[in-house]
């Protein structure tokens, strides 16, 4: 793991900071993806499964959604024809709420779009990257939205338990800082037992 980390921060120093977007929503410019890495070799099926959102950054983020946001869970179940189904379970008006969508193999392996995408009003284009993971204890994922031509950009930390350790969750800070983002971008959910622990 220690490894796979120092050759992903070895990465980011060669990455530029975005410049700012003169935009409404955010002056943070989502990246390029050719500055994402990718993670090498990505095994599909180790993939899928349950995953706790233990850290989320992103230009979209800011104080008022930091205090209302608690943990959730993305689920990812592998289909036949290499996508997956993948299912967020959070806790939404005091109750328990499922958003379900489809992620379609894109040009490389770990990389995908989102299925169905004209049945989502507004979003032109959706990427997600897998940036780095062991499979059995942490993901570092990469979405990137165009809405309504604007660009939102997050990066998720995942987790296959509700805890990660503090030198994670630091390399997850550090990430996101180098895409520009500052500590109001950055959550790092309150664990929860209600309804992310019911399926």
């Amino acid at each position: 793991m220690a490894r796979g980390i120092l050759c992903l921060g070895l990465v980011l120093l060669g990455a530029l900071q975005a410049p700012a977007q003169d935009s409404l929503i955010s002056p943070i410019r989502a990246p390029l993806l050719t500055s994402i890495p990718l993670q090498p070799d990505f095994q599909e099926d180790q993939f899928q499964g349950k995953w706790y959102v233990v850290g989320i950054a992103g230009n979209p983020i800011n104080a008022t959604r930091r205090a209302r946001f608690k943990m959730y869970t993305t689920t990812y179940e592998l289909k036949d024809d290499h996508s997956y189904n993948v299912t967020s379970t959070m806790i939404r008006n005091d109750t328990c709420d499922h958003w379900i969508r489809t992620f379609v193999p894109d040009v490389q392996p770990g990389q995908f779009t989102l299925g169905n995408i004209e049945s989502h009003v507004g979003v032109q284009n959706y990427t997600v990257r897998v940036m780095i993971t062991n499979y059995h204890e942490f993901a570092l994922v990469f979405f990137k939205k165009v809405h309504d031509n604007y660009e939102f950009f997050k990066m998720t930390l995942y987790g296959r338990t509700k805890e990660l350790s503090a030198d994670l969750k630091d390399y997850f800070t550090r990430f996101a800082k180098s895409l520009g983002l500052t500590e109001n971008h950055i959550i790092f959910p309150v664990p929860i037992d209600e309804c992310i622990d019911d399926r």
